[in-house]
């Protein structure tokens, strides 16, 4: 059975977090997730409110990226988080986006995510051997220099790339498609996560399959439809071509890249069909997003992910994926 989850934008006062946390693991989801975007709060400190305040649930972050944040400093934040919630973390790595809002392009993004695994894994080991990267890099002779209860973590990678996650199979758990609600494309990544798998000597499946995208939930299914579009078009004019199962018109996405470049939310969202919508995000009544997620289930997923905002307003949106949305797949 597929695990279920929530995630949170770093959106919201600190003190929000333990509270929402709590409330997804009282009714009964799997984990929960903080996102960390280019220009929200930074996770961590949510994530740790979030540790505090739960007692079985996982906690997570999808995800970080090493070119803002060096491993050192990943690593760090981990095993303080990891402790707090009792081995319960997990971390999500990936390469971000919209990074040239910094004016950062990255040329080697493959060998920095797969150091990075590797990177902080050695500094939660403690291990004072030198860790010689390409790209990061330890002088060894010293190591982080406090004990750490937890040093085993889980690790995601957000990428829909084959030489990525080919890269990284070697020290991941789960990989995550972000931005998708579209069961076409599992069949897709399954394969290509099984032959990264079994070229690290792993076995087919070891790796699971996240598939996460905001979320609207109501029962006025049309309202939650016309709420969610101005959330998608935040995030479809990154996604919209990763997805080699969708086709959409060159100059729609185009018009959704312009509007979205002059941050005109308003008028990318008017140009998202309902067709559209439902590969990209989880929207409707509770009966309408139950099916979305069964179907996601059906094609090979092992764990969904509902995103902010949930509904159209958050307390709404968790009351119904919790009381109405979640009993029908568990």
């Amino acid at each position: 059975m597929a695990q279920i989850s929530i995630a949170f934008q770093t959106d919201k006062p600190l003190t929000a977090y333990g509270p929402l946390a709590a409330q997804v693991e009282s009714y009964g989801f799997d984990a929960v997730t903080v996102y960390n975007d280019l220009l929200y709060q930074p996770a961590w400190l949510p994530l740790w409110e979030m540790a505090r305040a739960t007692h079985s649930v996982r906690v997570g972050v999808a995800a970080v990226n090493p070119f803002t944040c060096h491993p050192v400093n990943i690593a760090g934040h981990t095993a303080l988080i990891n402790d707090a919630a009792g081995g319960r973390m997990y971390l999500g790595l990936a390469r971000g986006g919209w990074l040239d809002f910094l004016g950062l392009y990255p040329q080697r993004t493959v060998t920095a995510l797969r150091e990075a695994f590797e990177c902080v894994q050695h500094l939660l080991q403690q291990s004072d051997e030198p860790y010689n990267g390409a790209i990061f890099q330890t002088a060894g002779g010293d190591a982080l220099r406090w004990p750490i209860a937890h040093p085993q973590v889980s690790m995601l990678l957000g990428s829909w790339g084959a030489q990525t996650i080919q890269a990284c199979a070697p020290y991941i758990d789960e990989i995550k498609i972000g931005g998708s609600a579209n069961p076409a494309v599992i069949p897709h990544m399954r394969q290509l996560v099984d032959a990264a798998a079994v070229k690290a000597g792993r076995q087919p499946h070891d790796i699971g399959i996240v598939v996460g995208a905001v979320c609207v939930v109501d029962d006025d299914g049309p309202a939650a439809r016309e709420y969610v579009r101005r959330e998608v078009a935040l995030y479809l004019p990154v996604v919209a071509e990763l997805d080699p199962t969708v086709a959409i018109d060159p100059t729609l996405l185009a018009q959704l890249k312009q509007a979205a470049a002059r941050f005109d939310y308003d008028a990318a969202a008017s140009l998202i069909s309902d067709e559209l919508l439902t590969r990209f995000a989880f929207a409707g009544t509770p009966d309408e997003v139950a099916a979305q997620a069964q179907a996601l289930m059906a094609a090979g997923a092992t764990r969904l992910e509902f995103g902010t905002p949930h509904g159209r307003t958050t307390a709404d949106g968790l009351r119904l994926l919790g009381e109405r949305v979640l009993p029908q797949l568990k």
